[in-house]
């Protein structure tokens, strides 16, 4: 009879140490389908980080195999997060038309700081404006301190819960409306009409977020609803907070339809933008701006606002210019 050696209890260690980032990354690959498992991929930026630990203490104790293991589990997860923290200049529209300058923010049920939020209107030099979680409240404060005098054209949606939506802009809105989502939430959409452009379709963007076992069909229908882009069709952007990073299938599905997020074309991808209220909680990226193939990406900031736990993002667009009207 043969004599097989135990395996040493160094290897056992460093197996069980490699094995949660093996799974994270086929929970990443496979998009997981429940709760809680769906919220936790927000983290998964974070996951990549802790997949370093079992590599290096398996290094230490010279288990090479599970070294090496643990080392294409964090190289096949770098390959999904790392991209959208390398970017630069958008050559996207590169000979486009007029310049949109935008700001989105969720104003956490109206109480964002309106002055704050006016103040970057004004400093920025915003075009357009959407708003999640407006409420009547929200609404009567921004506009007695002038949004209206920045910001004249607007559809707004005011409810005293999260699923208030309102967007706010420089140039004519026609098309206006507001699309009801699963989970009573909504957003509020229009055509946005800047001159030298072509009409540019927009939503103010809010499914319900994944927070409780009950709220994961809707937060997969609420995204599965936003519209596709269609470089074929009308221009479109979607700007808001869709409770949702990079690494959720959804938002995945969404982009390849044709958007680009705006802050990971530019290596911005890792801003986070939630939460921002002293909850202890890694900083997540679930705002974004989604631009349509055909509108180029400048720049893109994040900026605290009081009173609210999301950051709000602005993004510097060039839209495509205008056909010229054929002349009689």
């Amino acid at each position: 009879m043969l004599y097989r050696s135990p395996v040493s209890r160094y290897t056992v260690i460093a197996a069980l140490l490699a094995l949660p980032g093996a799974v994270w990354t086929v929970l990443r690959i496979v998009g997981p389908s429940g709760y809680p498992l769906i919220p936790l991929m927000a983290f998964t930026p974070y996951a990549l980080l802790a997949t370093l630990v079992p590599f290096v203490a398996a290094l230490l104790m010279r288990q090479w195999w599970v070294a090496a293991a643990a080392a294409l589990v964090t190289i096949v997860l770098a390959s999904f997060v790392l991209p959208r923290g390398f970017g630069g200049p958008d050559p996207a529209g590169a000979a486009g038309g007029p310049h949109l300058r935008v700001l989105t923010m969720n104003m956490d049920w109206g109480e964002a700081d309106p002055d704050e939020i006016i103040q970057l209107v004004r400093d920025d030099h915003v075009d357009l404006l959407a708003l999640q979680e407006f409420t009547p409240r929200a609404r009567s404060r921004l506009e007695s301190r002038g949004l209206l005098d920045l910001l004249p054209n607007s559809i707004a949606h005011p409810v005293p819960d999260p699923s208030g939506s309102a967007l706010y802009s420089r140039y004519p809105l026609t098309d206006t409306g507001y699309l009801p989502l699963p989970g009573d939430f909504g957003q509020a959409y229009a055509t946005v009409n800047v001159p030298g452009a072509p009409p540019l379709l927009v939503e103010s963007v809010h499914p319900v977020a994944p927070a409780e076992r009950d709220l994961v069909p809707y937060w997969k229908a609420g995204l599965a609803m936003e519209p596709r882009a269609d470089r074929g069709g009308p221009v479109r952007l979607l700007m808001g907070d869709f409770n949702a990073t990079l690494d959720h299938a959804p938002l995945q599905a969404l982009l390849r339809s044709g958007y680009r997020d705006a802050a990971a074309t530019l290596g911005d991808g890792f801003v986070g933008t939630w939460p921002y209220d002293g909850t202890r909680l890694p900083k997540v990226t679930i705002d974004h701006v989604l631009a349509d193939p055909r509108v180029a990406i400048r720049t893109l900031s994040a900026n605290r606002v009081n009173g609210t736990d999301h950051r709000a993002l602005y993004a510097q667009l060039t839209l495509p210019s205008s056909p010229p009207h054929p002349t009689s």
